[in-house]
């Protein structure tokens, strides 16, 4: 209605059009500090969080025609740039001996929960593929989101077009990751859960209000960050997505693959030829076996988060929610199926081998949203104790959820 009303009066389909650059990166900034100031300034908005929150700011702006669903900006600026430039930052974070150390337990929850998406991915496609196109890309960027984040989500959306599905299953991953965080805030409330699980860490909740502080605005406090700091991080970043895209451009043009044919050639051509894949390697090197320098360089968290909110906030652009209610409401169905069989791995699991409440939350958080939406969940509701632990095991999923959604993408014939 919007858009036919802005037609016929100014002779566009949206208020701000998609060459006017700077505009669209006005609106995307503002939207993003506006998420960022309401979550560390209100405690109702952290506890939604400011991921949560840029979202839904963009699925306003675009559904309402305010700003077009695709432009240069969010196409080649966002996706070409920010986001390889955002993984590396954080997965300075990756200390694999680190993760070990001090999540201990945690990580088997998380793994189990792993695999609670892969085998709902390919029981959700045999349910569905035959009535949902492209679905085997989408299954791919799914498996990988959902054992990671939206770091995984950019790397394999990139590596599998699936043309104008893209926006649609973004839409659904939105709104059911969404409507999840809120049933797992819930969980943490109910007496059935409560009763059932040991929960330490709610019992001894206590709001940080000191200097009228929300938690998310604690966590994310102050830090002292010098003109070095951004210049070795802009540095590193850029050398990695570099060297990431040479390795993985050589070593493509060494493994043939047949056009049409998807067999381990393919697979093989696939994994080892992506970017992505290379990108979280590197990463996870460097922060394991250059930890000393790693923890002297300032910023890299803070640089990384913010430009994956604005990653956050592009994806969340081309979904039209009457679209996905209309047209493709099967993809809800199908990312749904995904998100339960997490959920239930995760809660039976953690069950069986004696984890507590909040832990099962998090480590699920972790595989549906990824680190920042898990330590914006324990920050929010006072497990200060397990921000840490969490952030580390969600960012352990970035590696494992790019290759997880590569190797499914590759044995489905995604291409």
């Amino acid at each position: 209605m919007l858009s036919g009303l802005l037609q016929a009066v100014l002779g566009r389909e949206t208020l701000f059009l998609a060459d006017d650059t700077w505009a669209l990166l006005a609106v995307m900034c503002v939207s993003v500090a506006l998420a960022i100031y309401l979550e560390q300034t209100y405690r109702w908005a952290s506890k939604i969080s400011g991921v949560m929150i840029a979202l839904i700011l963009a699925l306003l702006l675009s559904n309402l025609s305010i700003i077009p669903t695709s432009c240069v900006l969010y196409d080649d600026i966002i996706w070409g740039f920010a986001v390889p430039f955002g993984i590396p930052l954080l997965l300075l974070q990756c200390n694999i001996k680190r993760i070990w150390k001090e999540t201990g337990r945690m990580l088997i929850l998380f793994v189990i929960g792993a695999v609670g998406t892969v085998v709902g991915t390919f029981v959700a496609y045999s349910l569905l593929h035959k009535y949902v196109p492209e679905l085997e890309g989408i299954a791919a960027m799914m498996t990988g989101t959902y054992i990671g984040g939206s770091i995984n989500l950019a790397a394999l959306a990139s590596e599998f077009d699936v043309g104008d599905m893209t926006g649609a299953a973004i839409v659904a991953d939105n709104l059911l990751m969404a409507l999840y965080f809120f049933a797992l805030i819930a969980f943490a409330g109910m007496n059935f859960f409560r009763s059932h699980f040991a929960h330490p860490h709610i019992d001894q909740v206590e709001v940080n209000e000191a200097d009228n502080q929300t938690l998310a605005a604690s966590f994310w406090s102050r830090k002292e960050i010098s003109l070095k700091d951004i210049a070795f991080n802009f540095a590193y970043a850029a050398t990695i997505v570099w060297l990431s895209r040479l390795i993985g451009s050589g070593i493509s043009a060494c493994i043939p693959v047949e056009e049409g044919t998807y067999g381990i050639g393919y697979m093989l051509n696939g994994f080892f030829g992506s970017q992505y894949v290379w990108m979280t390697t590197l990463g996870m090197l460097v922060a394991t076996f250059a930890h000393d320098k790693v923890e002297k360089l300032n910023g890299a968290q803070e640089i990384g988060t913010f430009l994956i909110y604005l990653f956050l906030f592009v994806i969340g652009v081309p979904a039209s929610i009457v679209m996905i209610l209309t047209e493709v409401p099967l993809l809800l169905v199908f990312t749904g199926l995904i998100v339960a069989f997490n959920m239930v791995f995760c809660f039976v699991g953690g069950k069986l081998l004696g984890f507590d409440l909040e832990d099962i939350i998090l480590a699920s958080n972790a595989n549906i949203g990824g680190p920042t939406t898990a330590a914006g969940m324990a920050i929010s509701q006072g497990w200060t104790k397990l921000v840490a632990p969490v952030m580390l095991i969600g960012t352990f999923g970035y590696v494992l959820g790019t290759y997880c959604g590569m190797i499914v993408g590759a044995l489905l014939g995604a291409g």
